[in-house]
């Protein structure tokens, strides 16, 4: 909304307003309690026991649940899933202090906007609050260790955000490591090794966002012989571990850390368990990793799934790609969101869509349609032959394939 306001004149409107920090996070917080409060409120219709506490595994079907007021009780079940999650990964020289450094939990809701923040890493966590704290006047500078911003993204799709982020006033430093902070001031010193020689960087908060650590850590997994392996439970493709009656997902399973990943997880788990059972019709499908959508909601937003061209390349395939710039879209144009495109790839002999990488105006909310077809292993000929809306964002899917087969006409 802030951001519309800045750029108001450009839709022929005259407007000023300044954001109230504090506001915003109480308004983001009261948001994800609702959401909260709709999870307490389905366990409840659903006729689903919660009991609080912190929980360890015992033995078989049993947990040790330790409450608030230190009391302890066991809980039982024939089958037991660990969801345990994640949290923000610690590195030995980037110590949480939850005050000067901190993780993404503490980003949400700090108690006042800092004037200035490095953030360490430049994966979908980062980039995020980046823009949110960029775009609310904090000074942000991503330091990022590999040579490219979001490197699990299309080379093509980091280039572009990156030049998007220092357009916005972001300073980005790749190929570069913080090699020690200093906390004694009043803010944090940042020592950094880059390219050209190590720097100092001054802030008043460094936000860690160089991943996620399972939460597996004193929940009994070792008296129990539940094997782990890179930090992860161990488990096969309905998430049974090597134990029999204990299973694991989400954060703390091998998976990609993303909730909707997670979700998925848990609904596979629970229906083979259902089916072996013979309470469930039929036994569920394993989960495909390779089309599972990514998304990181900055602006322009950024959405993919599915073999990136370097990665469709290196697994042997033959490709055709397209892109799409979204400034030859009609929606796009209107919204005054004209950068970014969409880029498709094709395997060549078969007309397999391989994969789709988008950065852009509400790009997360198309990245299904991907994910639809190459589920049902639909090749270029049926999305060229189904008719887009016009003028939407979703027609840049189907113009970026006509580029990929030589057929385009809006370019």
């Amino acid at each position: 909304v802030y951001d519309y306001i800045k750029h108001s004149k450009d839709y022929g409107i005259e407007s000023s307003g300044q954001p109230n920090f504090e506001a915003v996070i109480k308004r983001s917080r009261g948001v994800a309690d609702k959401m909260s409060r709709g999870v307490q409120f389905l366990m409840k219709k659903n006729k689903i026991d919660v009991v609080m506490g912190t929980g360890k595994l015992k033995a078989k079907g049993q947990i040790e649940v330790t409450g608030a007021d230190g009391k302890t009780q066991v809980v039982e079940g024939k089958h037991v899933i660990i969801a345990t999650g994640g949290r923000s990964r610690e590195l030995p020289n980037l110590k949480q202090d939850g005050k000067k450094v901190i993780g993404y939990r503490e980003a949400m809701s700090l108690p006042a906007q800092p004037k200035s923040m490095i953030v360490v890493g430049s994966g979908a966590i980062g980039v995020e609050f980046g823009y949110f704290y960029n775009s609310m006047g904090t000074k942000v500078t991503i330091v990022e260790f590999l040579p490219r911003v979001v490197p699990v993204e299309d080379e093509d799709i980091s280039k572009e955000l990156e030049k998007n982020l220092k357009k916005s006033g972001i300073e980005v430093l790749t190929n570069s490591e913080v090699l020690s902070l200093d906390t004694a001031g009043n803010g944090v010193k940042a020592k950094v090794k880059t390219p050209n020689g190590e720097i100092v960087l001054e802030a008043d908060v460094v936000l860690s966002a160089v991943g996620v650590s399972a939460n597996i850590e004193n929940i009994g997994l070792e008296a129990l012989g539940i094997k782990t392996d890179k930090g992860r439970v161990g488990v096969d493709k309905f998430y049974k571990t090597n134990v029999e009656g204990f299973y694991a997902i989400g954060d703390c399973a091998p998976g990609q850390a993303l909730a909707h990943v997670a979700s998925k997880e848990g609904i596979i788990c629970v229906e083979a368990i259902a089916y072996a059972e013979k309470k469930h019709a039929h036994q569920p499908e394993a989960l495909d990793y390779n089309n599972v959508p990514g998304c990181t909601y900055c602006s322009p937003e950024v959405a993919s799934v599915g073999y990136t061209e370097k990665q469709a390349k290196d697994a042997g395939y033959e490709v055709k790609v397209g892109k799409f710039p979204m400034s030859a879209s009609g929606k796009a144009s209107a919204a005054g969101h004209t950068e970014g495109f969409v880029k498709v790839i094709f395997d060549a002999k078969y007309g397999e869509w391989l994969g789709t990488h988008m950065i852009g105006y509400n790009v997360t909310e198309i990245i299904v349609q991907t994910v639809t077809a190459r589920k049902l292993e639909t090749t270029y000929h049926e999305v060229l032959n189904s008719i887009h809306p016009h003028p939407t964002i979703s027609e840049g899917i189907k113009d970026a394939i006509e580029v990929a087969y030589g057929e385009a006409i809006h370019l």
